[in-house]
C-alpha cells in the first residue's frame, strides 16, 4: 500500500525544481543577456562539486577497505565527471569579451577564487596550504583546514598499494597528513612493482592519472577561457586572473604515477 507522502512526490517536487529555478538572479539592469548563461554555468560546476567531494570520499573508503572493483568505477565515474566540467568550458567560451564586460562590473569582489567546494576538492587530492583556506568564511574555512589535516585521496591510495603486498614505508603511511606529500623513490619502486605484478592494482593507479590528467586539462582550459574573455586584467575579487591561473599548470597531485613513467 502506498503512503500518502509517497502518492504525492512528484518530479517536480523530489528535484525541488521550483526552489531551483529561483536560484539564477542576476544582477545587471535589462537583465543582460548573458548574464544567465554565466549564473547556470557557474552554479552548475558547483553541484558537480557537490558530487566530487562526495564521491572523492566514497573512493577513500573503497581504497582503504582494499575493495579494488568499486574503486575502479568510483574512480571511473570522477574522470567522467570531469570530462563534464571541462566541456562547460566549451559553452562559456560562446560569451565574447563584450558580452561578459556587459554585467562583469556587477559582480563585485566575488570570484571562483572563492569556491569553497573547490577548496574542499583540492584538499581531498592532497593540497595542503593554509593559503588556500584563509579567504573563505568561518564555516567553509573549518571544513577545508579540517580536510587538510586528513589523509588524502592519495594517502588512501599508498594504504592500498600497501594492503596489496607491496611495501610502503610507515614513515610514509604514518606520516603528518597537515603536510605536503613529497615524490617518493621507495613508494616509486613499489609501485613499479606493482605494476609489474599486480594488473588490477596498476588499473587502479591507471584511474587516478586519469583524474590527475582530467584536472590538469581543466585548469589549462579555465586558463584559456579567461585569457580570451579578460586577457590580462585584474581578475573578479582582486586575483590576478589569467596569470594566478597559469601558475596552477603542470603540478601533478600525483608525482609518483609521473615519475614512474620513464622507468619502465
Amino acid at each position: 500500500m502506498t503512503n500518502n507522502h509517497d502518492a504525492a512526490l512528484t518530479y517536480s517536487s523530489y528535484l525541488k525544481v521550483d526552489e531551483l529555478l529561483k536560484l539564477q538572479q542576476p544582477l545587471s539592469e535589462g537583465p543582460e543577456h548573458d548574464e544567465l548563461l554565466f549564473i547556470v554555468i557557474h552554479q552548475t560546476y558547483e553541484l558537480w562539486f557537490k558530487e566530487m567531494i562526495h564521491e572523492y570520499k566514497a573512493a577513500q573508503k573503497s581504497l582503504e577497505s582494499g575493495d579494488t572493483h568499486y574503486s575502479l568505477a568510483i574512480l571511473g565515474r570522477i574522470r567522467t565527471i570531469m570530462k563534464i566540467c571541462v566541456a562547460q568550458i566549451d559553452i562559456l567560451e560562446t560569451m565574447t569579451p563584450l558580452q561578459f564586460n556587459s554585467f562583469r562590473d556587477r559582480l563585485g569582489a566575488s570570484s571562483g577564487f572563492q569556491s569553497a567546494q573547490f577548496r574542499e576538492v583540492e584538499a581531498l587530492l592532497g593540497r595542503r596550504d593554509s593559503r588556500a583556506a584563509s579567504h573563505l568564511m568561518p564555516e567553509d574555512r573549518i571544513k577545508v583546514e579540517s580536510l587538510m589535516k586528513a589523509p588524502s585521496l592519495w594517502d588512501s591510495t599508498l594504504k592500498y598499494v600497501h594492503s596489496r603486498g607491496f611495501s610502503i614505508p610507515g614513515s610514509i603511511l604514518n606520516r603528518d597528513f597537515s603536510q605536503p606529500y613529497e615524490a617518493n623513490l621507495d613508494v616509486q619502486n613499489a609501485l613499479l612493482d606493482l605494476h609489474r605484478k599486480d594488473p588490477e592494482a596498476s588499473l587502479v593507479c591507471e584511474r587516478l592519472v586519469d583524474i590527475d590528467e582530467g584536472l590538469q586539462e581543466w585548469r589549462y582550459r579555465h586558463v584559456k577561457m579567461v585569457e580570451r574573455t579578460i586577457g590580462h586584467k585584474t581578475g573578479t575579487g582582486g586575483s590576478s586572473g589569467a596569470e594566478y591561473l597559469a601558475s596552477t599548470l603542470f603540478k601533478p597531485v600525483f608525482p609518483d604515477l609521473w615519475e614512474i613513467r620513464s622507468k619502465f
